[in-house]
């Protein structure tokens, strides 16, 4: 661990450049990265984990039948509330393009740092629409290190490990998330969300040990010595019309089904269904197991089905199982909440493999900046639905079906991507533009 397998280097096109020296999805490099992913998670899932504990302190919670009653604020209030904090990722996007120019490792730590800094003083809010605003000015940063940390970990490995890398960051990411959903579980009374938010600062100390480790891809350092350099974020946008705009609806559409899912969830079990905190924390407990299991079969599967297949099943999954969650009841919220834990981490290996290996290295981290964009808009539309048909008779039910099933239907989109399974980014780039010549 911590050498470069020069037995692993790809066969890379002539015209892309001399073989690069890559590493194993399992180097101490691409470890580095994913425990940055560990501490973007723990910043970014707080607002989820403890928004009813935020809604009650900010709001009032009576003995009443309508969502504002339970809860302590309206379910539009809470769906406008998260989708400020959602729209203000889109922040990101600029923020991932730069660094195709300024390089992926000094933006990814400079992302991290200010945006787990913002997300600690969220704990001195004085309001809801304060603590909306300042944890909302923190979310571009971890947004954009959550999309930079994918691309520096597709970027440092050939095609037998990018899935696997892949992978092992999103698993970084589902840690920190579930971490503070755990800790907030366990210890609601003790910390309060005051007392959550505050712990940001933690990760923030510990990734300071791997600084040194986390690399400037090679992929990255071949690109910035070429002649030419495309526009940060716009220069994608004319150059690749044919597969662009795909992956910019399929993020969207994915993010209308896993924004209110993955947001609305605590809320449901804490205020609606009343789940014990203990409960809450062994169901997220069983999610993470469920997603361990669900991104070492997206990797498999992404490596032997392929890309495109894999990442559509667990697209339809989600909408499925997140459906179900919310269908009523304790046993069907955790049954689905864990299944659909499990469908999403089989999507991300395959997706984040996709999108990495069908765009050139000079603009593929402004790709992953729009990605960023597209599922920020998509969650937004997603939460505002969601939180508006919950608002008549607490129908949550209903929300799921109308919110996740007519997005489910997108997945048909990955069928007009080119399958990249066993090609290397410099490879997929030559056949686009043989094909376009």
């Amino acid at each position: 661990m911590g050498t470069v397998d020069r037995t692993q280097q790809p066969l890379v096109p002539e015209a892309a450049g001399p073989p690069l020296a890559l590493r194993r999805w399992r180097d101490r490099s691409v470890l580095a990265v994913a425990l940055i992913a560990v501490a973007s998670g723990f910043g970014q899932f707080g607002a989820v984990a403890a928004l009813g504990d935020v809604a009650r302190s900010f709001g009032h919670v009576v003995h009443g039948s309508t969502v504002a009653d339970q809860a302590g604020l309206s379910g539009t209030e809470l769906g406008v509330g998260l989708a400020v904090i959602r729209l203000a990722s889109l922040g990101g996007m600029p923020l991932s393009g730069l660094a195709d120019r300024l390089g992926r490792r000094r933006m990814l730590l400079w992302t991290l740092a200010t945006g787990l800094v913002l997300t600690a003083v969220a704990a001195i809010s004085p309001s809801y629409w304060a603590f909306v605003i300042i944890f909302a000015s923190g979310r571009p940063m971890l947004s954009a290190t959550n999309a930079l940390a994918q691309v520096i970990a597709a970027e440092q490995t050939a095609s037998s490990d990018r899935a696997k890398a892949v992978a092992l960051v999103a698993a970084g990411y589902g840690v920190g998330a579930g971490l503070i959903a755990i800790v907030h579980s366990l210890f609601l009374h003790t910390l309060g969300f005051r007392g959550l938010f505050a712990l940001a600062l933690i990760p923030l100390v510990v990734t300071q040990f791997v600084r040194g480790a986390v690399p400037e891809p090679a992929r990255f350092k071949v690109a910035a010595t070429e002649a030419v350099h495309p526009m940060p974020v716009l220069g994608v946008v004319g150059e690749h019309l044919r597969r662009f705009p795909i992956v910019v609806a399929l993020s969207f559409a994915i993010s209308v089904i896993t924004g209110p899912a993955n947001t609305f969830v605590f809320l449901y079990a804490q205020s609606f269904v009343h789940l014990g905190g203990g409960a809450t924390a062994l169901m997220v407990v069983g999610a993470g197991v469920a997603g361990l299991v669900g991104l070492l079969a997206g990797r498999f599967l992404a490596d032997r089905v392929g890309r495109r297949a894999t990442a559509a099943a667990g697209m339809v999954a989600v909408a499925c199982f997140g459906a179900i969650a919310y269908s009523g009841g304790r046993t069907t919220l955790v049954v689905g909440y864990i299944l659909g834990v499990l469908a999403g981490a089989m999507l991300a290996p395959a997706l984040g493999a996709l999108v990495n290996e069908l765009f050139p290295t000079a603009v593929r981290a402004s790709v992953a900046g729009w990605v960023v964009a597209a599922g920020v808009i998509g969650a937004v539309v997603g939460l505002v639905i969601f939180g508006a048909v919950a608002d008549v008779d607490n129908r949550f039910g209903l929300s799921a079906l109308v919110t996740f099933l007519p997005a489910a239907a997108a997945a048909g989109l990955f069928a007009l991507l080119p399958e990249t399974r066993g090609h290397e980014p410099e490879e997929m780039s030559e056949r686009r533009r043989g094909a376009s010549g």
